[in-house]
């Protein structure tokens, strides 16, 4: 079994409750969506085909005890579910990042699942699968990517209608919203969510590969 590979690297968690930890990245080709803001368009590629066995050596050599599948839109391929259950068999925390749009529903439920949430400001927001809710569990993340005061409102709206009351993270666009502006408006709404911001693009020139 082999997957189609942009890059495997090493670095910390830019985003998410695991923000800062060492974490191996493995980030596969190829995504179905097209943000208007995507920060990784080099993923859209066919990338490398790497083998199973390959990248979990990888992951190894690396010695990070965190693993963030991502893309692109990794669960456009099948063998990411196999890739995913031996790393957790391995004693890996494995987290998975995808764009909301295909079902979650087969993956290993040791995986922690970080599920986009499409606002209009991506020009994606009709792909949103809202089947996929129903399929989180306690570990999971929900994500919402705001480039403007119309984005935070549908997020607050979504986040409401679907009583997501935990484990949700409110992530600027880079260099297009302040973080300060979306803290305000947090505050002033008293919503229980977290401030997502890309660390790794604060460390590191934003537009950087393999940070």
């Amino acid at each position: 079994m082999k997957l189609n590979i942009i890059e495997v690297f090493r670095s910390v968690q830019g985003e998410t409750s695991w923000s800062g930890l060492p974490t191996t990245f493995i980030r596969l080709a190829a995504c179905n969506l097209r943000c208007t803001w995507c920060d990784t368009p080099y993923s859209f590629g066919r990338g490398t085909p790497e083998s199973l066995d390959s990248l979990i050596e990888q992951v190894e050599l690396n010695g990070c005890p965190y693993v963030c599948v991502t893309g692109g839109e990794p669960l456009l391929q099948k063998e990411v579910y196999p890739l995913m259950s031996e790393l957790v068999q391995k004693g890996y925390h494995v987290s998975i990042e995808t764009g909301g749009s295909l079902p979650i529903d087969q993956i290993d439920p040791k995986v922690k699942i970080i599920l986009d949430i499409k606002c209009p400001g991506s020009g994606m927001s009709e792909k949103n699968l809202w089947s996929n809710l129903s399929q989180l569990k306690p570990i999971d993340e929900v994500k919402f990517v705001i480039l403007d005061r119309q984005d935070y409102e549908y997020a607050k709206e979504i986040c409401q209608k679907y009583q997501l009351t935990s484990n949700v993270l409110f992530s600027p666009v880079f260099d297009e919203l302040e973080s300060q502006t979306l803290v305000e408006w947090i505050l002033e709404d008293q919503l229980n969510v977290r401030l997502n911001l890309q660390i790794h693009k604060f460390i590191w020139h934003p537009e950087k590969k393999g940070v």
